[in-house]
């Protein structure tokens, strides 16, 4: 019956290396047997070795027993230098005062902390052309000698570009992509790997394979290179520990050597070209003869060196093709069945100089021709040259597509094709399923999209030249990401290209990192710096982004509150997008009809930012400022229904979207809340039951409804499958979110192909809906301390869902059988959580209280039992 903590977490990590946070969080679940299991204390260890540890010696830091800790801390022993390792391991007390056992052992390492720790020099290869244009890409290396064993060895190692090591014939790691797209003005992020197993005594060559990346290569829609420098550069140092005692360090300087490979062009957006025949055998080991090769160029980068606070991109999956089609003679195209962010990997057969050219599409034109147009300028094309051999394999480095179909053309022999799935390695946190399988293939959509647009940062899209960390976008997703995947470490990362985005007079961005749309953030986009560090405390139960955002959230309501006196947001609203892609225009399909005021969406996001900042203030102990946050939410809700409150409960503009930022965000007093939902109602009534809501309307839009006593409305909205709806695009067979409701219809074909992305997951943000309203499983209390159970079946016959939270594993399944409801919960041990069945199975507003364990519950229409 003792309850052990599992699952041990470091800043959301697993045993991470390379840490930089001077106070990491270290976090974990308890297990335990029995039902209604509280944690009372924890006590944590921090010691240099296993062997203290095992002795009970927390020889860097012993927190002694806290009371009222139960699932996370903060270290706070003394402070930590660079490389340092520390294990560690956790006990808590139970309900009863007893304690537990302790945990299994975990680890951390910390980083290079110091500018002084950096002995290795930036280089780069001055590749011969001069040309705007993708160029062949740099090979590096140099070699060294170990005199005895080694005991240990770390790779710090990052770029301006992207890179590969390689070390004696081995990639090092299984990151992709890296180091990962930053302001390269502002920052660079650096990755740790034990390379201890790819080291030997005697002669070792270190080497590298360069990218232009985000740095130097297209990104955005200008049609643009070259945004933060001309070439690649490559930073390494090598620390290597031998049994002798010694200690070797090996970086990059004027000793290496560069030349050029097989990688004749690779472009993030353009895609890449591989020519076998230029390939150098054997140029990552010791004993290779690279006389020919040049010096490398030394230089100076002027940035911050960070460590790579979120999860690598890596490889996710791979797919077999659904279908394989002869479009035209020597013209193959491949189905994977399902829209994915990545590559393909194949494999061929020619003679030297042979050919295999792939390009890619997320759709079919009518004549089943690839659909490109809607990629604009990207060319999402790889190229394979053979070299001769009787098989080769081709899968490239330094790009990436969206795509669903593959077009194969060429005089070499395809042998076999897979689709390689991309992404920052966010792993699943959550599950849902219901008796609609139409509503199980748009959950699936979501995740998809989630999956295929969160690499590095959260783009709006992954296929056309664009691929931009758009702030309003992932500010609206936040939540419904989170309930999918463990995303805690990527926004943590994300949120400092925020910051790093922030103008001098306190504006964040539209997009970060601060690129192509360079303006001062708009309504409902700048304030995902306010909105997505109060997510990430809401459900992930972390304030240490909200904390160390501080200084420039209080930067940004200052910004705004300067310019606007009268507490309506009437200035400094930069591109002032409104709700973007409405439907409540004249003509309900101009995706840019909103007739909801500009004014008011932005009046509404200003009250809801200085409602979450007096939250968030109160929660850091900051007494004054959230006092100061509650008066200043107070005063724009007061100028807000001055300005904007009409008879009779209508919000001016007369929209659904002004319906529900005003009920959502709290602007309305008590009394005028059940006219202003009654006229939402009316005008989904009007609409014959369909929404009209954009981007950033249409993530409230359901939980309003619920929350005033019409979830009929909001499931009979979730339920439709004509346009504009969320089903509807799963009609015309979508397998991720579109960017807009009927970017595709088989009635009319395809919209304009100048914004008309089929990856793209504003719109579901619904998926937030799915969890807390249909599932029914809605956090009360940060990071799901307290629960809510309270689902809304609607015509559905049964839903299960499943989520990982900082609290533990959770899982709500409810079923209807005629006039019978049953109700199966699992709540991890410290947990409560308050149940509310459905109003038809039960007799008043009656809420039970449930703690931790499993619980079996049945109701009757009109009568519990």
């Amino acid at each position: 019956m003792t309850l052990t903590p599992i699952r041990l977490r470091v800043n959301h990590k697993v045993a991470p290396l390379g840490l930089d946070t001077a106070a990491p969080r270290l976090s974990w679940w308890v297990t335990g047997e029995g039902q209604g299991r509280t944690i009372t204390a924890a006590q944590v260890l921090v010691a240099t070795t296993p062997n203290h540890l095992a002795q009970d010696d927390g020889n860097v830091w012993d927190s002694g027993r806290l009371d009222g800790v139960t699932s996370h801390i903060t270290y706070a022993g003394s402070p930590l230098p660079s490389r340092q390792r520390c294990c560690w391991k956790v006990r808590v007390w139970d309900e009863g005062g007893r304690p537990g056992p302790w945990s299994d052992v975990s680890t951390w390492e910390m980083g290079l902390l110091t500018p002084g720790d950096w002995q290795a020099t930036w280089v780069e290869h001055e590749v011969w052309s001069r040309e705007d244009r993708p160029r062949p890409v740099p090979l590096m290396r140099r070699t060294f000698r170990l005199d005895a064993p080694v005991r240990s060895a770390r790779l710090y190692v990052t770029a301006l570009g992207l890179y590969e090591a390689r070390l004696n014939g081995q990639r090092v790691g299984d990151a992709l992509l890296a180091p990962g797209w930053t302001d390269y003005h502002t920052r660079v992020l650096y990755q740790t790997y034990d390379v201890t197993s790819l080291l030997q005594e005697g002669d070792n060559a270190l080497g590298a394979v360069l990218g232009d990346g985000w740095y130097c290569g297209y990104v955005g829609f200008r049609n643009e290179r070259r945004h933060y420098g001309p070439r690649p550069r490559f930073l390494a140092q090598l620390e290597v520990h031998l049994d002798t005692g010694a200690r070797v360090v090996v970086t990059t300087d004027g000793s290496w050597t560069a030349t050029t490979g097989p990688v004749r062009a690779s472009d993030l957006l353009m895609g890449e070209t591989y020519d076998a025949r230029a390939e150098l055998p054997g140029w990552d080991l010791a004993d290779y003869d690279d006389s020919a090769w040049s010096p490398v160029v030394t230089t100076r980068w002027h940035g911050t060196l960070t460590a790579d606070a979120g999860p690598p991109i890596r490889a996710l999956a791979t797919l077999k093709p659904a279908q394989d089609i002869l479009f035209a003679p020597g013209v193959r195209i491949f189905d994977l069945g399902q829209n994915i962010v990545g590559w393909v990997r194949v494999r061929v057969r020619g003679e030297a100089g042979a050919r295999v050219t792939l390009r890619f599409a997320e759709m079919l034109r009518g004549d089943g021709a690839l659909y490109t147009e809607a990629l604009r300028s990207a060319a999402a094309t790889d190229t394979y040259v053979c070299k001769g051999d009787p098989e080769e394999v081709f899968e490239p480095r330094f790009t990436f597509h969206g795509f669903r179909f593959v077009e194969v053309v060429g005089d070499a022999q395809l042998l076999d094709l897979h689709g390689v799935v991309v992404g920052s390695d966010t792993p699943q946190a959550g599950t849902f399923a219901c008796s609609d399988p139409n509503l199980n293939q748009l959950q699936s959509n979501i995740d998809w999209s989630r999956r295929g647009n969160f690499l590095s940062v959260p783009t709006d899209c992954p296929q056309r030249d664009e691929r931009l960390g758009w702030l309003g976008d992932a500010q609206v997703f936040a939540p419904t990401a989170l309930l999918n995947a463990d995303c805690a470490a990527f926004f943590s990362k994300w949120m400092q290209d925020v910051l790093d985005a922030q103008s001098p007079a306190g504006a964040f961005p539209d997009v970060a990192p601060r690129l192509v749309t360079e303006q001062d953030g708009a309504p409902g986009w700048g304030d995902a710096g306010v909105i997505v560090p109060w997510t990430l405390w809401r459900y992930g139960g972390d304030l240490s982004v909200a904390q160390r955002a501080w200084t420039a959230m209080t930067r940004w309501m200052t910004y705004i509150g300067e310019a606007n006196p009268e507490f309506l947001w009437l200035r400094r609203r930069g591109n002032d997008y409104g709700d973007w892609l409405a439907q409540d225009g004249d003509d309900p399909k101009d995706g840019f009809g909103s007739r909801t005021p500009k004014d008011l969406v932005a009046t509404a996001f200003w009250a809801h930012d200085a409602r979450l900042m007096a939250e968030m203030a109160a929660a850091l102990g900051r007494r004054e400022e959230a006092r100061a946050y509650r008066v200043l939410f107070e005063r724009i809700c007061v100028a807000f229904q001055t300005a904007y409150l009409e008879e009779n409960g209508w919000l001016r503009g007369r929209t659904q979207t002004g319906q529900t930022l005003a009920l959502r965000f709290g602007l309305l007093s008590e009394h005028l809340r059940p006219s202003a939902l009654a006229r939402l109602v009316d005008l989904i009534e009007a609409r014959g039951d369909h929404l009209t809501t954009g981007f950033l309307g249409v993530a409230h839009l359901l939980p309003v409804l619920a929350e005033g006593g019409r979830a009929d409305i909001a499931q009979r909205l979730l339920a439709r499958d004509t346009f504009p709806s969320w089903l509807f695009s799963v009609r015309q067979g979508a397998t991720t979110i579109w960017e807009r409701w009927d970017g595709f219809t088989h009635e009319r074909g395809f919209g304009d192909p100048n914004m008309n992305s089929f990856n793209h997951y504003s719109l579901g943000s619904v998926g937030q809906w799915l969890f807390e309203g249909t599932g029914g499983l809605l956090p009360l209390e940060a990071g799901f301390t307290r629960v809510r159970i309270a689902p809304q079946p609607g015509p559905l016959a049964w839903a299960r869902v499943t989520h990982d939270a900082p609290t533990g594993h959770f899982e709500v399944e409810w079923r209807k059988a005629g006039d019978t409801f049953e109700l199966d919960v699992v709540l991890p041990v410290g947990v409560t959580a308050e149940v509310l069945l459905p109003e038809e199975y039960r007799s008043a507003e009656t809420v039970q209280v449930l703690g931790s364990g499993r619980h079996a519950l049945v109701a009757r229409a009109e009568v519990l039992i």
